[in-house]
């Protein structure tokens, strides 16, 4: 109850609020990482099938949520790489190994992918050798390689220092432009005013406000949006 929100094709989906208000956990629950115990999940209109109830609900077809789980690929916080594979080798990896591409062709597209995000030069490099804006533009190489039809993003500056957060930030904006579609939760509210399409204010694990952003951060009607915003302005 209280959260409703549909994603469309090419559509940025920014979601703000205060620590524990429940971004990451929507976000889990749309990447089926969590089991959500209610509600109804699609993806291009398809519906994910549970079986069981409440705390003991989850999803009735593995295949399913291995199929669209592929399609979904997520960038987290922490940048999640593995540490005794090169850069190049761990953007490669899932295309390779989950989804049996053919390694010469994966290699090629990771390669690309890697010079996107302006790392082309550390392919070879391991992740310890990376600043931390470097290894977070990996993780985004690593989940663009994986070719999904969304991208969904958990926080992907806070772990960063502001020099190295303006690295990855150029990335995430440069990737709106080109139209895809992302699901952005974000502590960096100009970030989320000029790539998102819409945002969503969730506070107490329900969406309090919602609108294009000229309205949430122009013109916020909520007394809660409003003491959050003033909040993360004076920080």
């Amino acid at each position: 109850m209280g959260v409703d929100m549909v994603a469309a094709r090419g559509h940025v989906i920014s979601l703000i609020g205060s620590s524990g208000s429940g971004k990451s956990t929507l976000l889990r629950c749309a990447n089926l990482l969590e089991d959500s115990q209610q509600g109804e999940i699609l993806f291009e209109g398809e519906p994910i099938k549970w079986k069981g109830d409440g705390h003991g609900r989850h999803p009735a077809d593995r295949a399913q949520v291995t199929r669209i789980r592929t399609n979904l690929s997520m960038v987290f916080q922490q940048f999640n790489l593995w540490a005794h594979m090169t850069i190049l080798q761990n953007v490669m990896e899932a295309p390779v190994t989950v989804m049996k591409r053919d390694k010469a062709e994966v290699e090629d597209k990771a390669r690309g992918y890697l010079d996107k995000v302006g790392i082309g030069d550390k392919c070879d490099n391991y992740p310890a050798q990376l600043s931390g804006g470097q290894q977070q533009r990996a993780a985004i190489a690593r989940a663009l390689c994986m070719e999904p039809r969304a991208l969904l993003f958990d926080e992907p500056t806070s772990a960063l220092d502001p020099e190295l957060e303006q690295e990855v930030v150029k990335v995430i904006k440069a990737l709106a432009e080109e139209g895809r579609t992302m699901l952005l939760v974000t502590h960096d509210m100009n970030m989320a005013r000029d790539v998102s399409d819409h945002v969503l204010f969730l506070h107490k694990g329900r969406i309090e406000e919602e609108g294009p952003p000229a309205d949430v951060f122009g013109a916020p009607k909520t007394e809660r949006l409003q003491q959050f915003l003033r909040h993360v302005q004076a920080v």
